[in-house]
């Protein structure tokens, strides 16, 4: 407890955004691990998806922004979840779903709990640092460069917004 109130007094007192859990890993899609810590020193956009949701075209607009920036360090990260009852039953059919639907060479995670009492740990410290809460899918986390959460937006927010795209280029420099 003094260490969760020492963490509070020092955010409150230095008036910076609360740190990412970098520590934070998850199951790949594609087997093994993805560790946050491994993207150290590069914005990552981390966005809950779902295949079957009348969202699921801003696959599209996740992968322009991917081809947009990842060569200047910008890693998006997709975290299909079924939370919403709207994902495909197996990571297997998500994953084939993306490839042949919207060509996706992003990184993915295998299907993961965004909320709830089995939300990933990274979703619940999002949530205890900036009270933000997935409300559906394709909502977007975006991460700095020093593992800081910079914004949040829900789904209604583009992937290619104005809004997403100045807070990347801001992390980028």
């Amino acid at each position: 407890m003094r260490s969760l109130m020492t963490l509070i007094v020092a955010f409150i007192w230095s008036g910076a955004v609360a740190a990412a859990p970098l520590d934070a890993v998850f199951a790949s899609i594609d087997g093994g691990e993805i560790r946050l810590r491994d993207y150290s020193g590069q914005p990552v956009l981390v966005v809950n998806t779902a295949s079957q949701c009348a969202f699921t075209r801003q696959y599209d607009g996740l992968q322009a922004l991917y081809d947009r920036y990842r060569d200047a360090g910008l890693v998006v990260l997709a975290i299909p979840s079924d939370d919403f009852n709207q994902e495909l039953d197996t990571a297997a059919e998500v994953k084939e779903f993306c490839e042949i639907n919207f060509n996706l060479d992003l990184p993915m995670t295998d299907m993961t709990h965004v909320r709830g009492p089995r939300a990933h740990g990274f979703y619940r410290d999002v949530a205890a640092q900036t009270g933000f809460v997935p409300r559906w899918n394709f909502n977007k986390v975006l991460i700095g460069t020093e593992g800081e959460i910079i914004q949040t937006w829900g789904s209604s927010v583009r992937p290619m917004s104005q809004a997403i795209t100045a807070e990347i280029e801001k992390a980028l420099k």
